[in-house]
């Protein structure tokens, strides 16, 4: 209206009413990360959207489902000034200035069964650190006859040196998210829901204060907060979406071509 000169102005109550009306938040975004739905997509996530659909069925035959990433370089941080918390009319606020202690490397492996963690602090986040943590998985979980593994294309997940690792022992069943789809690892839950309780308002006085701190949060974590993700998402309806995806583009493609030819 402005543009077209029918008013000087628009008070920003009438433009809040207008956006509330239309049900448009300009002033919050959101990020996604974009799959390439080729058939490698396909063939790894039906992997392992046929090992959620199974977790009972699996665990009867002696076979675990664990999840495992990394949450690197977390920073130990510290405020200049304390904290002031939250007060009847006024919340809490925080020191814009800090001070870096270093930082820390967090693996953890996840438990579909049951919802359990298992973390520890790694000095590098290197194949040789993650393959002494998957040594720990396996001894944490010694009673699974075979354990399928679900993670993602780090760079310490798939160095030849952990593959080499993962074919001698055939009690792990390696499966790898497609690029771009590490959100098929359940993994990647656990870190939002454990960041929420035990980082995001944690000041670290050192490195070794963060460290001691993540290594009594996760059994704090499991007594009071664990349980497994309701995960719904099956490989029909993968399929189905990625089929209904390819064929947006194709037609999107096809228009383009038409036009542009």
């Amino acid at each position: 209206m402005i543009e077209e000169a029918l008013v000087d102005e628009i008070h920003y109550t009438t433009v809040a009413r207008i956006l509330a009306a239309a049900s448009l938040q300009p002033h919050r975004t959101r990020y996604w990360k974009t799959a390439k739905l080729d058939a490698e997509f396909t063939k790894r996530a039906t992997q392992i959207l046929w090992c959620y659909e199974r977790v009972w069925w699996l665990r009867e035959r002696g076979e675990l489902i664990i999840c495992v990433d990394e949450k690197p370089n977390i920073q130990a941080v510290s405020r200049l000034a304390v904290t002031q918390g939250m007060r009847p009319g006024q919340i809490a606020r925080r020191e814009f200035e800090y001070k870096r202690h270093g930082t820390v490397n967090l693996f953890v492996a996840f438990n579909v069964c049951d919802g359990m963690m298992w973390g520890c602090c790694l000095a590098a986040n290197d194949h040789e650190h993650f393959l002494w943590a998957l040594r720990q998985v396996s001894r944490r979980w010694g009673r699974a006859r075979k354990i399928h593994l679900i993670m993602d294309n780090g760079a310490s997940h798939i160095d030849h040196h952990t593959r080499q690792y993962l074919a001698r022992h055939d009690r792990f069943r390696p499966l790898y998210t497609a690029s771009h789809a590490s959100w098929l690892n359940q993994a990647e839950l656990l870190l939002r829901a454990f960041t929420d309780k035990y980082l995001k308002h944690f000041e670290a006085a050192s490195r070794q204060h963060l460290i001691e701190h993540l290594d009594g949060s996760w059994p704090e974590y499991n007594r009071w907060f664990a349980h497994p993700f309701k995960w719904s998402w099956t490989r029909h309806q993968m399929h189905q979406w990625v089929s209904l995806k390819t064929n947006e583009e194709f037609s999107i493609c096809s228009e383009t071509y038409a036009t542009v030819h």
